[in-house]
């Protein structure tokens, strides 16, 4: 916007003077008895351009000094926040690669895991299951001597009577010493 306001600051006089017309040059003439009126205005236009320098260059340079100062900070900011960017790049990538390590880790490790566990199920399994079957024959032992004993003793008492036995006292101290001994 300012490059425009001093480009058109700059031409505005140049297309006013360029735009006389005929008849006032023939006044012109007439009342300064010059025929050609280029060097006074050359000299006007050196002044102006003097002025306009004197009074404007110095605000002109500073601008684009600081506008070039502005730019190159703000690239200078981007520069780093973009190597910045990276550098987060990198330590997420890294910090990636070590999840994905660590995850690898982890599924072996429940896999070896799992594995013990189940041949701790199964052999507390086994071992539940061979009890089992010792208690089972212990107790189909103990049942068949319990119904052995409960079918002698019916026969026992139903045929056999206190008076068809015939034991004399020698038989029973014989039975009584084989029990002890």
């Amino acid at each position: 916007m300012k490059k425009w306001t001093a480009l058109i600051l700059l031409l505005v006089p140049a297309l006013i003077l360029a735009s006389g017309g005929h008849a006032e040059e023939g006044r012109y003439l007439a009342q300064t008895g010059r025929e050609n009126d280029f060097i006074p205005r050359v000299v006007n236009f050196v002044i102006f351009a003097s002025l306009l320098y004197y009074l404007a260059a110095n605000p002109i340079k500073n601008f684009f000094k600081e506008r070039k100062e502005g730019i190159a900070s703000q690239l200078q900011e981007i520069e780093e926040k973009l190597q910045s960017a990276k550098h987060e790049e990198r330590e997420a990538q890294i910090r990636l690669e070590e999840s994905h390590k660590k995850a690898d880790q982890i599924i072996a490790d429940a896999k070896k895991e799992a594995k013990l566990l189940a041949e701790k199920i199964s052999q507390a399994n086994e071992n539940e299951l061979f009890l089992m079957e010792k208690q089972l024959e212990e107790k189909m032992t103990l049942e068949e001597r319990k119904s052995a004993r409960e079918v002698i003793d019916e026969v026992l008492s139903q045929n056999i009577s206190n008076d068809d036995i015939m034991i004399n006292e020698s038989k029973v101290v014989d039975i009584i010493s084989k029990k002890v001994a």
